[in-house]
């Protein structure tokens, strides 16, 4: 039989991590860069189970067997494909994953199984999150160019985690257009703690100030427990600015789906607000929309910022690119940590 190792073995092992479990169990969640190879599709799992249920193990097994015997050479076929060796895990390091890893060592190849599968390297990301790193909150009302900013950070050769990124969605009402379909608050979970994993102590991480939900993505709360005692960097635009910036941000999606957008947070708008914005964005007068939608967010960003206990530095950044804006800030990290000085 392979060999089955730890979790943290399993990660930094080489080769490719083939999950076996069902296609709608991959599609959920699953261990981020890992190759769907199902021993069993949705409706066979299913069948598994029920027979498993209802005339016990020795009979489930034997169900297995019919179903997967005309499957097994079309899966050995499949995984020489593959960067060797294979890391196979199922959801609890079962007979899923067992009969792959047989199968696919008798044909050869070298592979490594996950103890405990899948439900471990879930307990991973919530104990990963958990642990402490230095944080820097990067602040700025809707508008400012944090996420730019961000990346010309990490150009910058520092740490930087962009949750929006890896959540598919700006954060706004109007987040989503443009961007591929938002992941599932598992899969985002997973996503962030294979991220968090990758930095060090020695300098601190960059993340953008969220509220917890960015789209239908939530923040694990670990980290946002994190985030909400970090030092804060907030910068800041002229009003012009930001409304230019965000005309060439939006000024290419339908006319609808910005209205669909407005009518979402209408009751936070308010009424009268939300038609005016609705009109203007009808009469093709962006720029009016955006300024009278911003008072809402503006109004939001305030709010949210004043019930945060920690000191605030703010950094004037108006005329200013995103990399420039970056050089800057990267001068105003804190000098009484060590952990938070820029190398």
């Amino acid at each position: 039989m392979p060999k089955t190792i730890e979790i943290q073995t399993f990660l930094n092992t080489p080769g490719t991590i083939l999950d076996v479990r069902s296609p709608g169990e991959y599609h959920q969640a699953h261990i981020p860069n890992a190759v769907s190879l199902p021993l069993f599709n949705d409706q066979e799992r299913a069948k598994v189970g029920t027979c498993y249920k209802q005339q016990g193990r020795e009979a489930a097994i034997i169900l297995g067997l019919e179903l997967v015997g005309s499957k097994m050479a079309e899966f050995v076929r499949s995984a020489k494909q593959l960067a060797q060796p294979l890391r196979i895990h199922c959801w609890r390091g079962g007979m899923r994953s067992s009969s792959m890893g047989w199968l696919l060592e008798t044909a050869g190849m070298e592979v490594y199984l996950l103890t405990g599968g899948y439900k471990v390297f879930r307990r991973w990301v919530r104990e990963s999150l958990s642990q402490p790193k230095s944080i820097i909150v990067l602040a700025g009302m809707t508008g400012t160019q944090k996420t730019a900013i961000l990346q010309a950070l990490a150009l910058g050769q520092q740490a930087v985690l962009d949750l929006e990124h890896l959540a598919n969605h700006r954060g706004s009402s109007y987040g989503a257009w443009g961007l591929p379909t938002q992941p599932s608050t598992e899969q985002f979970e997973n996503l962030v703690a294979i991220a968090w994993q990758q930095f060090t102590d020695d300098q601190p991480i960059w993340i953008e100030a969220e509220s917890q939900g960015i789209g239908s993505c939530r923040i694990p709360i670990e980290l946002y427990q994190q985030m909400n005692q970090a030092p804060i960097i907030e910068i800041q635009r002229s009003l012009s600015e930001r409304i230019a910036y965000l005309e060439t941000e939006y000024g290419k999606a339908d006319s609808e789906i910005l209205i669909t957008a407005t009518n979402r947070i209408r009751k936070r708008l308010g009424n009268q607000q939300a038609e005016a914005a609705i009109l203007a964005i009808q009469m093709g007068n962006l720029r009016e929309a955006i300024a009278i939608v911003l008072e809402y967010y503006d109004r939001t960003y305030k709010y949210d910022l004043a019930r945060r206990q920690f000191p605030i530095a703010s950094v004037l950044i108006s005329g200013l690119t995103a990399t420039q804006a970056a050089q800057i800030l990267i001068s105003h990290l804190p000098k009484e940590n060590p952990k938070l000085c820029a190398n």
